[in-house]
């Protein structure tokens, strides 16, 4: 996964089984949509907290609590699979802070003569459920009381893409299935059987989804609107 997606439906049409779930939802602003979202960016993700799941609005670029500011770097926007429960940058937010981050699809790339040709991925029938991990960072330059002091960020997780039919790119986002999603959020789901939970289910996802070339409009962050996600016109032979 390269690092775009698209939200372009109102959250609490996307992904209904997931957040209806959520108590505060009916309260919850609604989130416009963005059919270009960036790293640094906001993104809503749902996750439990508490004993009950809420949704979140982490920025896109993993700031692990440990970091002295938010200027230093890496702040990666993905975690791979095969290294999330281990890697000490992710490891403690893959064991507390696991979360779903809706979306309608994702863009990937193909390196051609004429450029980086952009590819919109996604489910013909529904949403995609993406699989990330949030963790909190204290900014230590604001006070005790300061409801700023804490910030938000998260990391979507990816998977090798050749278990996908019509691969675009070697990576693609893990994605979970209905009947996966509770299980997990569920706190208590040890590190282990989350990943052979998100392994299975991210696998079978990956043979639902479809993709086709959209314009290079996309390649820019600048850029944004339903535009950027209608197929090119299929050349005439």
């Amino acid at each position: 996964m390269c690092g775009r997606f698209v939200v372009a439906r109102a959250t609490s049409d996307l992904l209904p089984e997931l957040l209806e779930a959520v108590p505060s939802l009916a309260d919850a602003p609604s989130l416009a949509a963005n059919y270009n979202v960036a790293p640094t960016n906001p993104v809503a993700a749902v996750r439990e907290r508490h004993g009950e799941r809420e949704l979140a609005q982490p920025r896109w670029g993993f700031v692990p609590g440990w970091y002295p500011d938010l200027k230093k770097r890496p702040q990666p926007i993905n975690a791979r699979i095969e290294t999330v429960s281990t890697s000490g940058m992710f490891r403690k937010a893959f064991a507390t802070g696991r979360c779903v981050i809706p979306a309608d699809g994702y863009y990937e790339w193909v390196i051609t003569e004429q450029g980086k040709q952009p590819h919109y991925i996604f489910d013909p029938d529904r949403g995609i459920a993406m699989a990330g991990i949030v963790t909190a960072w204290r900014d230590r330059s604001k006070s005790d009381d300061d409801p700023d002091r804490w910030v938000l960020s998260t990391a979507i997780i990816t998977r090798d893409s050749h278990v996908a039919p019509g691969e675009v790119h070697d990576r693609m986002p893990a994605c979970l299935s209905t009947d996966a999603i509770d299980a997990w959020l569920d706190p208590e789901l040890v590190a282990d059987d989350a990943l052979a939970l998100l392994d299975s289910a991210s696998e079978a996802i990956a043979h639902d989804l479809t993709h086709y070339e959209v314009s290079k409009d996309a390649n820019s962050v600048r850029n944004n609107g339903p535009q950027l996600i209608e197929p090119l016109p299929t050349p005439r032979a």
